[in-house]
């Protein structure tokens, strides 16, 4: 099966119009068509169901297009790691202040390794890691734990306690300490890390949450009350801001993650560098 086919066919799944894929595609209709009844005839499975003014997938076609879309994004994958692979250096992935304070520590170490490369630091958004690295735009990431980790492996590099960001007047700010169920997160529970990711994400969603001192800033205006990795509270001191030790709370957990199927020396001595941090 060839890679223009399976194009052209998510074109007209998405759409669920030929005459807009084709226009999508930059053809005309009639070849499309012709197109889209060849990938029908090689299958030996109707991909469409058709009618004048209707357009819909076959319950094999809405399989293909799942397929189709992870094979696709595969091949374009291979094409920028082979392109990657021919340039001097690496890219390494990190979300602004999602480093715990420990990227410059990671590279001046790799700087020494025998192996080690020009690294080019991306600096990425919330959960944007895992997809420059599948799609071959990154060669490693520092992420936070956990994340969709389909395709990539991974090693510790740090691990530290959590605190409450609260704000300032806020009634549990008073204490000493404060219990994850006295700060009532949704979904948010000691032995569920998963938990706390969702409602991370969420908090990112609904505010907008571009970056670090965006998050604090609706902390500080009585928006949002959230669970953030420990060092923060020392690298963001604010008047406004109150950090508070949760005991029971998920630890932050950083990780370095690269592709499986990356053979590159460099990547392997990146990684190496990291996971000596954390022992």
């Amino acid at each position: 099966m060839e890679s223009r086919p399976l194009r052209h066919f998510v074109a007209v799944a998405e759409e669920l119009n030929f005459t807009r894929a084709a226009e999508r595609l930059g053809i005309s209709s009639p070849p499309l068509s012709r197109t889209i009844r060849g990938l029908e005839t090689e299958l030996g499975v109707a991909l469409f169901e058709r009618s004048t003014h209707h357009v819909a997938l076959t319950p094999a076609g809405a399989v293909l297009l799942a397929e189709a879309r992870g094979a696709l994004d595969a091949l374009d994958a291979a094409g920028r790691r082979a392109r990657r692979a021919a340039e001097p250096g690496l890219v390494l992935a990190v979300k602004p202040d999602g480093d715990a304070g420990l990227l410059e520590t990671v590279l001046e170490k790799y700087a020494t390794e025998p192996e080690a490369v020009p690294v080019t630091v991306r600096l990425c958004g919330w959960g944007d890691h895992a997809r420059l690295l599948r799609t071959g735009e990154a060669d490693a990431a520092l992420i936070a734990d956990p994340f969709d980790r389909a395709g990539l492996d991974t090693e510790p590099v740090s691990a530290e306690p959590r605190v409450a960001v609260l704000p300032a007047a806020h009634p549990l700010a008073a204490r000493d300490q404060i219990a994850l169920a006295d700060l009532e997160l949704p979904g948010v529970e000691p032995s569920r890390p998963d938990g706390l990711r969702r409602f991370l994400d969420g908090v990112v969603r609904r505010h907008g949450v571009r970056d670090l001192p965006h998050l604090l800033k609706l902390v500080e205006l009585g928006e949002v009350v959230t669970l953030l990795p420990g060092s923060v509270a020392a690298r963001y001191p604010r008047p406004g801001v109150a950090y508070r030790p949760v005991p029971d709370a998920p630890p932050a957990v950083l990780v370095i993650a690269w592709p499986r199927r990356s053979r590159s020396m460099a990547v392997a001595a990146l990684v190496r560098v990291a996971a000596s941090i954390a022992g």
